[in-house]
């Protein structure tokens, strides 16, 4: 069975891109979507063992796909990963900077080594993958970049780190909108909500029983599915988004609007969403 997305299949047919995270959780379901639609996706993170299991699940359902390690907070790797791309393909048409990473903890005890560490992954990572791709084809043929940020509109207290990297992604992906739109380069932003991840998997049943609740803060009532941020980043990277650019497209189901001022209505009317058949089996109350 393959993945079922809501594009036709021929969508991205030829096209080169890279997807940084793509051997786990959301970068994972997007990579499966980018490789339905006939695009050759370049998984890439640091460890590699992730990487080639996507990529043997992609070559099973019929997509192309390869494996290339990469710590994007190292300025040589990234340059080494863009112009081994360029070089193997001979082209480079998308990135969809996914990667990331952040631990909970309360602001005062963050160490100056951990802000830096998650400034780096989820901020400077980004910089360098755009900056590489424009230098290495982008500035010359065009193309178009997907940042995944995060919901950090009304701030993240316990991870006051990754919320001050993905805010200045949003804000980078402005920037670079602006200044590269004569080179024909699209980039925009995609911030998730709390969504069904595989990632999920990781945390311990407190987090676990701590989500159940918060659902009822989400005016969707709900969680979303990998596949629904997938699809956003699908359509940006379309051409039916040709005139979209320097956007941060929330995908959260409303809760980073609800201000809990009044209590919304229970409900179950907002039906989600989900093409990714190989989505992690978790709980349906979750």
């Amino acid at each position: 069975m393959p993945f079922h997305s809501v594009f036709r299949s021929d969508l991205l047919q030829g096209e080169v891109g890279i997807v940084t995270g793509g051997g786990t959780g959301i970068g994972r379901c997007i990579a499966h979507e980018l490789a339905s639609l006939g695009a050759t996706v370049i998984l890439s993170s640091r460890k590699i063992e992730p990487l080639e299991a996507t990529r043997m699940e992609i070559e099973e359902d019929g997509g192309k796909a390869a494996a290339i390690p990469c710590n994007i907070r190292e300025e040589d790797a990234v340059r080494a990963l863009i112009q081994q791309v360029v070089e193997d393909h001979g082209r480079l048409d998308f990135v969809v900077n996914n990667a990331g990473g952040q631990f909970a903890c309360l602001p005062e005890t963050i160490s100056t080594k951990g802000w830096k560490a998650v400034i780096e992954t989820n901020l400077t990572g980004p910089f360098l993958m755009c900056r590489e791709a424009h230098s290495a084809w982008m500035g010359r043929h065009g193309g178009r970049i997907v940042n995944i940020v995060a919901d950090f509109w009304n701030g993240m207290p316990m991870m006051a780190h990754t919320s001050a990297a993905r805010a200045g992604v949003a804000n980078l992906t402005k920037s670079l909108a602006v200044g590269w739109a004569a080179s024909g380069i699209r980039i925009n932003s995609v911030a998730p909500g709390i969504i069904r991840s595989s990632g999920l998997k990781n945390y311990p049943p407190p987090v676990i029983d701590m989500l159940r609740e918060m659902k009822k803060d989400i005016p969707a009532r709900r969680l979303g599915t990998e596949s629904e941020v997938s699809s956003a980043v699908a359509w940006l990277l379309s051409p039916g988004a040709a005139y979209v650019t320097g956007e941060t497209l929330r995908v959260d189901g409303a809760s980073s609007l609800y201000r809990q001022l009044f209590p919304t209505s229970d409900h179950d009317r907002m039906e989600p969403f989900d093409g990714f058949h190989r989505a992690p089996d978790l709980p349906d109350d979750i």
